[in-house]
């Protein structure tokens, strides 16, 4: 399990630990894992042009120190002080006696289009808002120029906490975080700025209480439901999908296929697209009496497709069994009737349906990714899977929010949404609880689409044909 924590709990586990270590040796690990990776990055170091970009705080010592190390190892390094007066002392003087230079922001713009790699150390992990105007001049330049840019422990101008970017912030090609991953560095918008993430440990004691988690395969293999011999269709879940409609009938053929894939034993098909369905899943169950007459189920998906079918979502809203929420569903679904009820609920909105639910513009739910999933799952009192870039996975109980890891752009394309419900319902209906079948379906989802678009245009039926190739994968790690 990958993990992030909060700059409040950071901090105080550097307390923690710096009140046992000598003076600046703290730094010294950060500055030496840090320099290992420009390293790396650089390939060759001796007679290579760097560039710090150093700010007043620690991350301007880190960098400073960084670079003391390169320019030992035959590196021409130069740091632009944005703030002379507050550089870290420590850090400038072992930078000089190491063979390194500075210069002031006026006329570093030539410094930074000819350098080979420009080290980010504005701003720290305490930053607010955007970069002030020195630094996002150079910022600019930086994502102009040929040079590879390092972020100090994450890109300045970016929220470590929210990921949002209220602001100039730096695009850096490869970020260098100690002790612990930062929201940020995980959540979108501020995870495009991260480019990779390289995690240095320096030996924080972190509890175990994590502000975001993001699942690997390993986890998601201990997840995944198994059949025993003793196994058959209704041991093993039977979810019901009330989805489709007239106009929309591809909605329910596609929810199906998801359900097919996610390791349910049978699947109940309620609505006005069977006939599509039958001819396409011939093994599906299908029913036209409405969720409440159509037989046992261990879990329902509602909304893809549905039009303004509100009765099926009523009748699936007044089931005792875990419900997900989907699509048309999310619009017609009475917020008193999901507070009210017993069973689990999971609902998956996109930005846009997010945003109507909670009144707001959809850019301010995809400025806001963490903040938006948390306000919505508390406003329902349900797991919320927000879908997105970053997709999240929020539960109104509180603890880590889920922070899916796998997936491709080319999975934004139409009814990919309807397989990840019928794929998640049908991890509900074997048994998952609604944060883990929310976020072993993305997962799964996520990793089919890497691997029916290998980098080409897919459509979702392929993603649902790959799921199976995603399930093995994981299981065979």
């Amino acid at each position: 399990m990958r993990t992030a924590y909060s700059v409040e709990t950071v901090r105080a586990a550097e307390r923690e630990l710096m009140a046992r270590l000598p003076d600046g040796a703290l730094m010294q690990r950060a500055a030496a894992g840090l320099a290992a990776a420009c390293a790396d990055l650089l390939g060759r170091v001796y007679g290579r042009r760097i560039v710090l970009l150093v700010g007043s705080g620690d991350n301007g010592g880190d960098a400073l120190y960084a670079g003391a190390r390169l320019a030992r190892r035959g590196a021409g390094v130069t740091a632009v002080l944005l703030a002379p007066e507050r550089a870290h002392v420590g850090g400038l003087a072992a930078l000089r006696r190491a063979g390194g230079r500075t210069a002031a922001p006026a006329g570093a713009e030539e410094l930074v289009e000819r350098a080979d790699l420009l080290l980010d150390g504005i701003v720290g992990i305490g930053g607010k808002g955007g970069l002030r105007p020195d630094a996002a001049r150079l910022a600019e330049v930086a994502e102009r120029s040929r040079a590879a840019v390092v972020a100090v422990d994450l890109p300045s101008g970016v929220d470590a906490d929210t990921g949002e970017v209220r602001g100039a912030a730096v695009r850096a090609d490869l970020t260098v975080t100690f002790g612990t991953h930062k929201p940020g560095l995980l959540i979108d918008p501020a995870r495009e700025y991260a480019g990779s993430v390289r995690l240095v440990d320096i030996g924080l004691a972190l509890p175990e209480k994590a502000e975001l988690e993001a699942l690997q395969h390993a986890d998601v293999a201990r997840l995944l439901p198994v059949p025993t011999g003793e196994s058959d269709k209704y041991r093993r879940g039977v979810v019901g999908i009330a989805a489709g409609s007239a106009r929309y009938p591809g909605a329910a053929v596609l929810a199906v296929y998801g359900a097919l894939r996610g390791g349910a034993g049978a699947v109940r098909y309620v609505g006005p697209a069977g006939d599509a369905v039958i001819a396409r899943f011939p093994e599906t169950l299908v029913s036209d009496r409405g969720p409440k007459h159509a037989g046992r189920v261990q879990a329902w998906v509602v909304g893809p497709g549905a039009g303004e079918d509100a009765s099926a979502v009523g009748e699936v809203l007044a089931s005792d069994v875990p419900v997900l929420i989907d699509a048309d569903g999310l619009r017609l679904a009475d917020r008193d009737a999901v507070r009210a009820r017993t069973a689990p609920t999971l609902m998956t909105p996109h930005a846009g349906e997010a945003a109507a639910l909670l009144g707001v513009p959809r850019e301010e739910v995809e400025g806001a990714r963490l903040a938006s999933a948390r306000e919505l799952a508390g406003r329902y009192d349900a797991t919320v899977l927000l879908k997105g870039s970053t997709t999240l996975v929020a539960d109104a109980g509180g603890g880590a929010v889920r922070v899916n890891p796998t997936g491709t752009a080319w999975l934004a394309t139409a009814g990919s949404g309807d397989v990840l419900s019928g794929l998640a319902g049908s991890l509900l209906a074997s048994g998952l609880s609604a944060p883990d079948a929310g976020s072993v379906g993305a997962y799964l989802h996520g990793l089919a689409g890497r691997f029916a678009a290998d980098g080409a245009p897919v459509g979702a039926h392929d993603v649902a044909e790959a799921v199976p190739a995603a399930w093995r994968d994981v299981t065979d790690a």
